[in-house]
């Protein structure tokens, strides 16, 4: 068991706040609506330097196959429990395979489903258990679970296009990265020594680049140690929710990249909303728990702030409009959706939207990173060329004169 923070409106509609002991988020969340609460924000209470490195997480392709598989068993009315245990023998996931077979003890004992799937967030985020809660409470839990397992398709197709776009770029970048160490530390040293045989004056690119090579060779230690730094000093501010606010705050801002991780920011926001609507969950807690999939702290405050301006009754359009961080196309479609009675809808539409731009925008990403990466490898195997072109042809001409 763990402790969690939590702020939440209680059944008077007063905002308190507390720690609740649980096996995870999601059931911490769980718990607080059983007593009547509508969460605004739970998370666990971890010192900083309780980094999560090694954690590992079940597949989001896996979690897909078990959404449809299990429909099927629903569908057919075949027991949970028994569901469960055909299809934890059938998968080739060990972590989800010991889930399933956990979860299938919790029912035993009498738990939900989706108490026992809030368990074990390393396979179900709080978005996947909050529509299976509210799939329980309905009765369509077949229909929800082909549901999550389109939004898990369609959320992985999206990361597979960022993924691919970056393969080519990150390729060269290694490649540039693992050219300068060779020549640093290998290559130089051997024309360091060729140089002082003649005992020549080298030229100034000549001169720096021995200077970096001597450096790198001799003090490699350092900028092992400074890398090292650097990695823990990023987990340390990724940690800290001041400071990875400011951080993700700042990356907004960036030109093309700030474009890009906005509108999947918007795609995974609106899509993850569509589907918890559309399951039947109630829009407080789906805003809830959209926030808390956000995966970006400034929206992430944002869409609390929403849910408590329409908890107090200002309504879902308004509020939305008033953070700025909806361009007018999107608070349009959310108010043309309250008004209607459509929001999933517009929501979907809002997605598909997004997707459309997060695919435009992958575009321009690579088609200005790959050119800077290969101009940055130019500039540094030109300069290296340059350097010794230069010194062999003032060696040249001193041995001439000689």
């Amino acid at each position: 068991m763990e402790k969690y923070q939590y702020s939440a409106f209680n059944e008077a509609g007063v905002k308190v706040t507390g720690v609740e002991m649980a096996t995870s988020s999601g059931a911490a969340h769980l718990a607080l609506l059983e007593r009547g609460f509508q969460p605004l924000e739970v998370s666990e209470k971890k010192s900083i330097f309780q980094f999560e490195i090694t954690k590992k997480k079940v597949h989001r392709k896996d979690v897909m196959h078990f959404s449809r598989q299990l429909a099927v068993f629903v569908k057919a009315g075949i027991p949970i429990m028994e569901a469960l245990d055909v299809i934890g023998e059938e998968t080739t996931d060990k972590l989800l395979k010991s889930a399933l077979a956990d979860m299938i003890d919790q029912l035993q004992s009498g738990d939900t489903f989706a108490s026992a799937a809030a368990a074990h967030p390393e396979a179900f985020p709080n978005y996947y258990v909050g529509i299976l809660h509210s799939a329980e409470l309905t009765g369509t839990l077949d229909v929800v679970l082909n549901q999550l397992a389109d939004y898990l398709e369609r959320d992985i197709d999206a990361r597979g296009k960022i993924t691919a776009a970056l393969i080519y770029p990150a390729v060269v970048m290694g490649m540039s990265i693992i050219t300068v160490v060779v020549l640093s530390a290998f290559v130089m040293p051997r024309f360091q020594v060729f140089f002082k045989s003649f005992h020549a004056k080298l030229p100034l690119p000549t001169r720096m680049l021995l200077a970096v090579s001597a450096f790198v060779t001799h003090w490699w230690f350092l900028i092992a140690g400074f890398i090292v730094l650097l990695v823990v000093g990023i987990i340390i501010i990724r940690r800290s929710s001041a400071t990875k606010e400011h951080l993700d705050a700042f990356i907004l801002k960036l030109p093309v990249l700030g474009d890009l991780v906005q509108a999947a920011v918007l795609e995974r926001t609106c899509r993850i909303l569509s589907s918890m609507i559309r399951a039947g969950v109630a829009l407080p807690e789906a805003m809830a728990v959209t926030a808390d999939s956000a995966n970006n702290l400034v929206y992430y405050r944002g869409l609390l702030t929403i849910r408590e301006e329409m908890m107090e009754g200002q309504g879902l359009s308004g509020p939305l409009a008033r953070t700025g961080l909806f361009p007018g196309a999107a608070s349009q479609m959310f108010r043309v959706g309250e008004e209607t009675g459509t929001l999933d809808q517009q929501l979907e539409t809002a997605a598909i939207f997004y997707n459309r731009e997060l695919d435009v925008k992958i575009k321009r990403f690579t088609s200005l990173f790959e050119p800077a990466v290969i101009i940055f490898m130019g500039v540094v195997v030109g300069f290296v060329a340059v350097a010794l072109v230069t010194a062999m042809y003032g060696i040249y001409n001193q041995v001439k004169v000689q």
